[in-house]
């Protein structure tokens, strides 16, 4: 019972029948990686750490700002995205994945998740020239909730300034690889997904706080100015849906910048997973998207 209300927590706060040869977020959990090159604080807070991956060749180094989900809820923490991590590390990528106060920790919602993330991202300033960091290649990523904020990372020059959420100076996002994201929270808010979250996450309603979601939501902030390349599971008939209302609302106010990739296999999870047959599909449009901001 614990096992299946964790899945379900994970995937929607939905519980149905998850086809047998897809990865659950048990099996993701139990995969191993080594210890992150460096564990650094990015800010004050228990939860303001970071995961720092290098690759084992000299530098400078293209950088992914990676961001994990688990439907903004403190029960998911990164520890399940060591493996993904190491990994892009192992491809050749400089790898900054770091945690952030979520709900259900002291801070965590609104405000305080969102700043967390942008100061998560910001800190990579510091970073770069200690680390031998490429910051003119930094590519935002993220898995469902994590791909909201890639997402909203690279849209943080359109947030107004009378928002809390505003930064006078955002770090650059020169691209965005969305796994499975969850960008649309007005819809995920209608819909109640993981025990209501979205409220708790926001404070209340779209019709409550419209201000917040004109700063927090990419179905608002589109069309973003970077390149953006989007992994859907082809057998996630959960979340999958949530990303494509963003991709057709992306496209719908002329972003041409955004593309779709279908992992044919792949579930909910399986994107994150280096032991998958997914996992080539999403480091090769990783790749594809550091080519693309390159020329």
């Amino acid at each position: 019972m614990i096992m299946r209300l964790l899945l379900c927590l994970a995937v929607s706060g939905v519980c149905a029948p998850l086809d047998a040869q897809q990865l659950t977020f048990t099996q993701l959990a139990a995969l191993t990686a080594p210890p992150p090159d460096h564990r650094i604080q990015y800010g004050p807070g228990p939860l303001q750490f970071g995961n720092l991956r290098l690759p084992r060749r000299p530098g400078p180094h293209p950088v992914v700002l990676f961001i994990h989900g688990g439907c903004w809820l403190s029960q998911f923490d990164i520890a399940h995205a060591a493996p993904l991590e190491q990994a892009l590390a192992d491809s050749g990528f400089a790898v900054w994945s770091f945690e952030y106060r979520r709900v259900g920790n002291e801070g965590g919602g609104w405000p305080g998740t969102f700043t967390d993330i942008a100061q998560g991202a910001d800190f990579l300033r510091e970073l770069a020239p200690r680390y031998a960091l490429d910051l003119t290649r930094v590519i935002a990523s993220g898995h469902s909730a994590g791909g909201e904020f890639a997402l909203w990372l690279a849209a943080r020059p359109k947030i107004p300034p009378a928002s809390p959420l505003f930064t006078a100076d955002p770090l650059v996002v020169h691209g965005v690889l969305g796994l499975a994201p969850a960008p649309d929270l007005e819809g995920l808010h209608a819909s109640g997904v993981c025990g209501n979250v979205i409220n708790r996450l926001m404070g209340g309603s779209p019709a409550e706080y419209p201000d917040r979601y004109a700063a927090a939501s990419p179905m608002q902030l589109a069309p973003i100015a970077a390149p953006q390349v989007l992994v859907f599971g082809a057998q996630d008939r959960t979340w999958a849906p949530i990303g494509r209302s963003y991709l057709a609302r992306a496209h719908a106010v002329g972003d041409t910048t955004v593309q779709a990739v279908e992992a044919p296999d792949g579930g909910h999870f399986d994107l994150l997973a280096p032991t998958t047959t997914t996992w080539p599909i999403v480091i090769g449009a990783l790749k594809q998207l550091v080519a693309r901001i390159a020329k």
